[in-house]
C-alpha cells in the first residue's frame, strides 16, 4: 500500500504545490484545510504522515499538535513555517512535531524529511512491539486477524481469556500457535502474571521431569543446586505447553497429577510443591489419533482438551496476507535501516497464491530475505526466486559488440521480447554522433517504457534522483501516464 501524506494547510495554492511534489515521490496525497479537518482525518486509520502548517485560522498548528498527543495518535507530523524563528521551531519540536522545514522548500528536501519520518514511524512501532513482546504484552490488538478463519480464532481466545480454563491450540507448524496463547495470558487476568513457554519437544528426554518439575541439590549426578522447574517459574501465571503430544508416556502421568492436585514434586525432593498455574497448551498433531495409537493418554487428552481452538493455516486465511506482508516489510525496515514502501501489485498477487506450507513463519522469513535483497522502493516478484522462479537481477548490463547502440540490461531485453521499443541509437543517418539531448531524451523515454512507467525504478536504473527524473520528463515532454495506462 502506497504510504499517503495529508497535507493541512489553509493556503490551496500551497496545498496544490505541495500535493504535486509529494504525488510525485510516489506517496498518496491527500489534503486538509483546518486543524479540525486534519483532526477529523486522522482519527480514523491511513494516515502516514502529516505536513502541518502552523499559522492557520481557528485552530492552528500547535493547537492541532496538541490535540494529537492529548488523543495518543501516533503519527509523524512535519510541521511548515513561514519563518524559521528558532522559539517556533522549539516549541513544535516540544509539542511532538518530527521535523519542519521553511515554506518554500525544495523537492529534495520534503522528500528526505517525508522519508526519515517514515523510518522513524518503522522504528517506534518496532520499539514497542519489542517492548510489549518482553513484557509479555502482545495482545489481539497486535495480532493481523481479517480473515473470517482468524477471526474466530480471536473471539474463542477473548471468551477463554475470561477464565482459567485448559486451552489446547491446534494447528500447523508456523501458524502462530505460541502468539496466540500469549494474546490469551494477555487478555486474561493472569496478565500481570508470567507466561513461561515449554517446547516439550525440544527437552532431553532424560531432563524433562528435572525441566517441568524442578529437582533437589544432590538429587541426581550433576545437580550441584537446587532447580525450580517450570511450573514453578509460571506460579501466579501462565505456562504454555507446547508441542504438548512429543511429551514421554511417563511424564504424561505425571503431568496429569500436577494438573488434577495443582502441585509437582520436584526430583529429590521429600514433599510436594503446591503451584497456582494455568495451562495452555499446544500441538502439530492430532491427539486424538495419538491416543488411538497409543502414544497419548487418554485422561490427559480430556485434561487438556476442555477448550480447543483450531489456528487456520495461512492457505486458509489468504486475505490476511498482504497485511502481513506490510507488517513484516515495516518491522524489517527498522531493523535493517532499510526504506521500502510496499511490495508491487504483482508481488502480492504472486504472495497470495503460494500455498505457504511452512505458513506465517516462512512468510516472514521469505519478506526478511527479500527486503535484503531488494534495492528499490517495492518489493518486485524477483525478490522471492524461490517463489517467482525469477533470478534477481543483481548483475551489471549486458555488453554489446554491435556499434552505434546503446543496449539495456537483462530487464530490458525481457522487455525488448515482449515488444517493447529497440535500443537507443547513439549515430544519427550519416554515421554522425547525435547531440548528448537528443539521446537522453530517447534513453529516458526507452527506461521509462521499459519499466511501465514505474518511475522509482527507472530513477535507480539511470542512476539520478527522481526530483531530477522528473524535471527531465518535463523538459522533453515525455508521456509517462500514457505509459503506465498502456501497461
Amino acid at each position: 500500500m502506497v504510504k499517503t501524506v495529508l497535507i493541512v494547510d489553509d493556503d490551496p495554492t500551497q496545498r496544490r504545490l505541495l500535493q504535486a511534489v509529494i504525488e510525485k515521490q510516489g506517496y498518496k496525497a491527500e489534503t486538509a484545510e483546518s486543524g479540525e479537518a486534519a483532526l477529523d482525518r486522522v482519527a480514523s486509520p491511513g494516515v502516514d504522515v502529516m505536513l502541518l502548517d502552523l499559522i492557520m485560522p481557528g485552530m492552528d498548528g500547535m493547537e492541532t499538535l496538541e490535540a494529537i498527543q492529548r488523543k495518543q495518535i501516533d503519527l509523524p507530523v512535519i510541521v511548515l513555517t513561514a519563518s524559521g524563528g528558532i522559539e517556533t521551531v522549539v516549541a513544535a519540536m516540544r509539542a511532538g512535531a518530527c521535523d519542519f522545514f521553511v515554506k518554500p522548500a525544495s523537492p529534495e528536501r520534503i522528500a528526505v524529511s517525508i522519508r526519515n519520518a517514515l523510518k522513524v514511524q518503522n522504528l517506534s512501532g518496532e520499539v514497542q512491539r519489542l517492548t510489549k513482546k518482553v513484557d509479555n504484552k502482545l495482545g489481539f490488538s497486535d495480532m493481523i486477524a481479517g480473515a473470517p478463519a482468524m477471526q474466530q480464532v480471536v473471539r474463542l481466545g477473548e471468551r477463554a481469556a475470561q477464565s482459567d480454563i485448559p486451552i489446547l491450540i491446534t494447528g500447523e507448524s508456523g501458524v502462530g500457535k505460541e502468539l496466540v496463547a500469549g494474546s490469551i495470558k494477555a487478555a486474561s487476568k493472569r496478565a500481570d502474571g508470567p507466561f513461561v513457554a515449554v517446547n516439550c519437544g525440544a527437552i532431553p528426554e532424560n531432563l524433562v521431569e528435572s525441566t517441568l518439575f524442578g529437582h533437589e541439590k544432590g538429587a541426581f549426578t550433576g545437580a550441584v543446586g537446587k532447580h525450580m522447574g517450570k511450573f514453578q517459574e509460571a506460579d501466579g501465571g501462565t505456562l504454555f505447553l507446547d508441542e504438548i503430544g512429543e511429551l514421554p508416556l511417563d511424564m504424561q502421568v505425571k503431568l496429569l497429577r500436577a494438573l488434577q492436585e495443582g502441585e509437582v514434586d520436584p526430583v529429590g525432593s521429600k514433599r510436594p510443591v503446591k503451584v497456582n498455574v494455568r495451562i495452555i497448551s499446544a500441538t502439530n498433531r492430532d491427539l486424538a489419533e495419538q491416543v488411538a495409537a497409543g502414544n497419548f493418554r487418554e485422561d490427559l487428552f480430556y485434561r487438556l482438551n476442555v477448550f480447543p481452538i483450531e489456528v487456520p493455516s495461512l492457505r486458509a486465511r489468504k486475505e490476511d496476507i498482504p497485511h502481513l506482508v506490510r507488517h513484516f516489510i515495516g518491522r524489517f525496515n527498522a531493523q535493517e535501516n532499510k526504506s521500502i514502501q510496499d511490495a508491487a501489485p504483482e508481488t502480492h498477487a504472486l504472495l497470495s497464491q503460494f500455498d505457504w506450507p511452512g505458513n506465517v513463519r516462512q512468510l516472514e522469513n521469505s519478506v526478511f530475505r527479500a527486503v535484503i535483497l531488494s534495492d528499490g522502493d517495492v518489493l518486485k516478484p524477483e525478490d522471492f526466486p524461490q517463489i517467482s522462479g525469477m533470478t534477481p537481477d543483481l548483475a551489471a548490463p549486458v555488453a554489446t559488440d554491435v556499434p552505434g547502440l546503446v543496449m539495456p540490461g537483462a530487464d530490458g531485453l525481457d522487455a525488448l521480447a515482449g515488444g517493447a521499443p529497440g535500443p537507443v541509437e547513439i549515430m544519427d543517418e550519416r554515421g554522425n554522433l547525435r547531440s548528448l539531448e537528443d539521446i537522453e531524451r530517447d534513453l529516458i523515454e526507452f527506461a521509462i517504457e521499459t519499466y511501465a512507467g514505474r518511475m522509482s525504478e527507472v530513477a535507480r536504473r539511470l542512476g539520478v534522483g527522481r526530483s531530477t527524473l522528473y524535471r527531465k520528463v518535463r523538459e522533453y515532454e515525455l508521456d509517462v501516464d500514457g505509459v503506465r495506462a498502456a501497461s
